[in-house]
């Protein structure tokens, strides 16, 4: 579909049921539609062969329908000038070198969520670009990053967007840098050894700008023609709903898809809003065609490339999901787990010690969709939680909106970070909050770089929890496991302490002790699962991280054999207010 380059010429092709005849207009013919009538093949698809034609010219499709010539952006564009613009001719090709690159497992997987347009921005009135994130890949890999997830990226209107309004799905945006310097910021991570995830909008097209809207001239009722629902499923809370029954529309979509995991070489998926595929109003309203849109695209990417990551956002606790589609479900293999960030930022965000609930976060720490821990991704910032177009903000912010820098909002925010880096699950951060950026981020705004110097601290104790999630000192395996035991709930106290292991033993144990109060212990007792010297792996209170912390004692100690909160074994422990310390053998 679309324009394919051949040696001495392009082939269009298209899908117009319902024209009377089209043609092909651009550069190679000084757009003169005549010159260039596509010859209908069957069951509404139209192709020429324009010798002559070559990558790189622009062109559109002009569709006849009663008497009406209807200029187009193809469906397919690979590239455009911009939302309003012309398709460019593009070729597919690209020079990715002998590199030979295998993606993270999954029990390894640290996520960093990047927004192209803010996360390095250098020229003001315009949005960064992929080559500009591409400067800032040795800092990522120095930070213990291993998987990048990055915003759409597919052309919208104007420079400035989230990207979740899409109109051109198989272009990438051009004020980010194009199809070509898109391929050489995933080459590049590749060589850094980091994998890239693209965050994919298949809930709604738009709304503005669409080529696809009434795409050949017919509709019905007030809907959007051939690649949309046109009745009562057509609409959504940001545009108009892809017709996920109609077959050649789910040909769009799972060519789409295809198009970035083959072409592009994406290492996995985050669909956005999928309860809004599977359903027509989020919550009710089911869209059998939806789900099993969802089930055929999984399986697609199954069948061709098995190895790759696919993400549902979702947010109904449905464990369906993720379970396998000849199990019934969607197959999904994880998915944002709302049941994780929201009762830890309640916790952390409470202006009041005695308010915070100690069960939630316990349920939170155990919650899972299936048997798999890895079903789950969790964090606690994300670009929706985060987003000021969303009345929401940066935790730090949300913790202290009169002063988010504060000690308080640093200590809070930072034991959240440490819950995201020892709980079950995929850990995923958003692109600054490993360095404290705050207020609501806005996708016009650029990150304060800055900041890196500035928090320096905050910077360190991050790198530092992504080495021991990642294992990376060889004493912390069970934190890549899938077991878990909140052994220890003291809601009178805000004191919880969770067991982590894998297979268990020296190395493997992890036992993390987290202190929601503004209070210091200088001998907590806790459960442990064995005797021996256990040893300090990271105190959140060290001033390292801060030259106000309190650096509160929390010495190597010794277990004995000695039952205590259902465990075999005792020992104390200091632990510094609003701080997490982790202990392992």
């Amino acid at each position: 579909m679309g324009a394919i380059p051949y040696s001495g010429g392009v082939t269009f092709r298209v899908w117009a049921p319902f024209a009377d005849a089209v043609y092909v207009a651009g550069e190679f013919n000084n757009w003169q539609p005549p010159a260039n009538p596509l010859a209908f093949e069957t069951a509404g698809y139209w192709s020429v062969d324009v010798d002559g034609a070559e990558a790189g010219q622009q062109y559109k499709f002009v569709i006849s329908r009663n008497g009406e010539y209807l200029w187009r952006i193809d469906p397919y564009a690979k590239h455009v000038t911009n939302s309003a613009g012309n398709g460019i001719v593009t070729d597919s090709s690209f020079d990715w070198g002998d590199q030979v690159f295998y993606a993270p497992a999954w029990h390894e997987m640290v996520i960093y969520e990047i927004h192209t347009g803010s996360f390095n921005d250098q020229t003001p009135g315009s949005p960064g670009f992929y080559d500009s994130v591409r400067e800032k890949l040795p800092y990522l890999r120095d930070l213990g990053i291993n998987t990048i997830e990055i915003m759409p990226t597919s052309e919208f209107p104007g420079g400035f967007s989230l990207g979740y309004n899409p109109c051109d799905i198989f272009a990438v945006e051009s004020d980010y840098g194009g199809p070509l310097e898109l391929k050489r910021f995933i080459r590049d991570a590749h060589a850094n050894g980091i994998a890239v995830l693209l965050d994919v909008v298949y809930n709604h097209l738009g709304p503005n700008d669409l080529p696809t809207w009434r795409f050949d001239g017919w509709y019905e009722n007030s809907g959007g023609g051939i690649y949309f629902y046109n009745d009562w499923r057509g609409g959504s809370p940001w545009g108009p709903r892809p017709d996920y029954g109609r077959p050649e529309v789910r040909q769009f979509l799972r060519d789409n898809l295809l198009m970035w995991a083959e072409e592009f070489r994406f290492d996995g998926f985050r669909y956005d809003a999928t309860s809004y595929i599977r359903s027509v109003y989020g919550d009710h309203g089911e869209l059998a065609d939806g789900w099993n849109l969802l089930r055929w695209m999984n399986d697609e990417l199954q069948a061709h490339q098995a190895w790759k990551i696919t993400i549902s956002e979702d947010l109904r606790n449905d464990a369906w999901l993720t379970r396998p589609t000849d199990w019934g479900g969607a197959g999904f293999d994880t998915q944002w787990d709302g049941d994780f960030v929201h009762p830890v930022r309640a916790a952390l965000t409470n202006p009041f010690d005695q308010y915070r609930d100690m069960n939630a976060v316990a349920q939170a720490l155990y919650h899972r969709y299936g048997t798999d821990a890895l079903e789950r991704v969790v964090y606690t910032e994300s670009h929706d939680e985060v987003a000021g177009i969303n009345a929401k903000q940066r935790l730090p912010s949300d913790i202290d909106g009169g002063n988010p820098t504060s000690w308080y909002a640093r200590k809070r925010s930072m034991l959240g970070g440490a819950l995201v880096f020892t709980a079950p699950g995929i850990p995923l951060i958003f692109q600054g909050q490993e360095y404290l950026e705050t207020g609501p981020w806005r996708d016009s705004v650029p990150l304060n770089w800055d900041n890196v110097t500035r928090n320096a601290g905050v910077l360190r104790m991050y790198r530092d929890l992504i080495r021991l999630r990642r294992n990376w000192y060889d004493n912390t395996r069970g934190l890549r496991g899938q077991n878990i035991n909140v052994h220890h709930v003291n809601n009178d106290a805000k004191v919880l302490a969770f067991h982590r292991w894998e297979q268990g033993g020296a190395g493997d144990d992890v036992v993390v002790v987290c202190n929601f109060a503004d209070s210091a212990w200088d001998s907590y007792t806790i459960g442990v699962p064995r005797e021996g010297l256990w040893r300090v792996r990271f105190n959140s209170d060290s001033n390292l991280y801060s030259g106000d912390f309190g650096n509160h004692a929390a010495f190597d100690a010794y277990a004995e054999q000695s039952g205590y909160d259902g465990m075999p074994c005792r020992l104390s422990i200091g632990v510094g207010p609003y701080s997490a310390v982790i202990l392992s053998q």
